[in-house]
């Protein structure tokens, strides 16, 4: 089946806003999966974010990073692919499925990897993508490796070298971080250990679980008093507060975690506890439509924290709901500096509430 390509800037806007909204279905998923589907190989514009080692850095964005150099950014192409291996998962034997496991077989190539693993391999570059894509590269590969499709064709085999480095450097970084880092943007350390930590449990290992719970409580545990009400700030696209809580409701028991949240963020026990989405006014504005990514992420963090607070889920899962709703009408043929992304965050906000 031929698939025509149409650069996303200039897609109609699809509303999502039908009977059931908020259901993952595989209309909705093919239509997110169609964003990275369309901008994997969009090469311009592009934001390297890089330390030049030497000369042979002054390359193009393709030839430096042949797998992730599209979607304007590496972090953003990563987590394109792991849009496309989430779908693909989820709908097998669709011909979605088909299309993503063509675009892996080109891609996931070893002489590709090993250029993507040479840029991680000087000094000044070992902290590319600390820790907000080193996250979401071992994401993609705790969903590749669900996929029964892996075996056959040797997807996280071919990236091992890759994996290897990237969770290394993870293992290596976690230890010398004195202090978290509590900002709403790519570095958020919660955020980084989230992620992180899924891998962990896909991949069963064990070693760098338990530095991440360890890592987690030592940054988190004695928290009190998260000041929610200053959130959000003016670029954020995670919730420091939420996405802390988030975290940590998967790091400790329930008992535990309430016993926590109780003192961390007390006024979510409020009968009337309320929390107004994020308000984009420009959306061709690369910064300003990050809140759209923080209304996807508050409502992951909202169904996540529903699971372990049960007496609070009614209240959560609803506000989970208006977050998505805020947003969601705002990713697909929006600008492509919001569409680039945005749809990852969706889905990732959609799976945990249909969880």
């Amino acid at each position: 089946m031929k698939r025509l390509i149409v650069t996303a800037l200039f897609l109609p806007i699809i509303c999502f806003a039908q009977v059931d909204e908020l259901s993952l279905s595989e209309d909705k998923a093919n239509k997110l999966a169609q964003v990275p589907l369309e901008c994997i190989e969009k090469e311009y514009p592009n934001k390297l974010n890089q330390t030049l080692a030497d000369s042979t850095h002054l390359q193009s964005p393709k030839e430096l990073h042949p797998i992730f150099y599209g979607c304007f950014d590496w972090h953003s192409s990563v987590h394109g692919h792991w849009l496309m291996a989430s779908v693909m998962n989820m709908f097998p034997d669709s011909e979605i499925e088909k299309e993503i496991t063509a675009v892996f077989n080109q891609q996931f190539q070893v002489p590709n990897v090993q250029m993507e693993l040479a840029y991680f391999m000087p000094k000044v570059n070992k902290s590319f993508e600390r820790t907000y894509g080193w996250a979401w590269y071992i994401k993609l590969v705790a969903e590749l490796e669900q996929s029964p499709l892996n075996e056959t064709h040797k997807w996280t085999d071919h990236l091992q070298s890759l994996t290897n480095q990237i969770v290394d450097l993870y293992k290596a970084f976690l230890p010398k971080l004195v202090y978290p880092i509590r900002v709403g943007e790519h570095t958020n350390t919660a955020f980084g250990l989230s992620l992180a930590l899924d891998y962990c449990r896909v991949v069963g290992d064990v070693e760098f679980e338990q530095l991440i719970i360890q890592r987690s409580k030592d940054f988190y545990l004695n928290d009190q008093g998260c000041p929610l009400s200053w959130e959000p700030s003016g670029f954020d696209f995670i919730s420091p507060c939420l996405q802390e809580a988030e975290l940590m409701s998967k790091i400790l028991d329930k008992k535990e975690f309430k016993k926590w949240m109780q003192d961390f963020i007390p006024e979510i026990f409020e009968k009337e506890f309320t929390l107004e989405p994020g308000k984009v006014i420009d959306r061709t504005d690369g910064k300003l439509v990050h809140l759209d990514g923080l209304n996807f992420c508050r409502a992951w963090c909202f169904y996540g924290l529903a699971n372990a607070l049960p007496k609070q889920a009614e209240m959560l899962n609803t506000l989970g709901d208006v977050h998505v709703k805020a947003s969601m009408e705002h990713v697909i043929g929006s600008d492509y500096m919001g569409s680039h992304w945005l749809a990852s965050f969706m889905l990732k906000a959609l799976q945990a509430r249909n969880e």
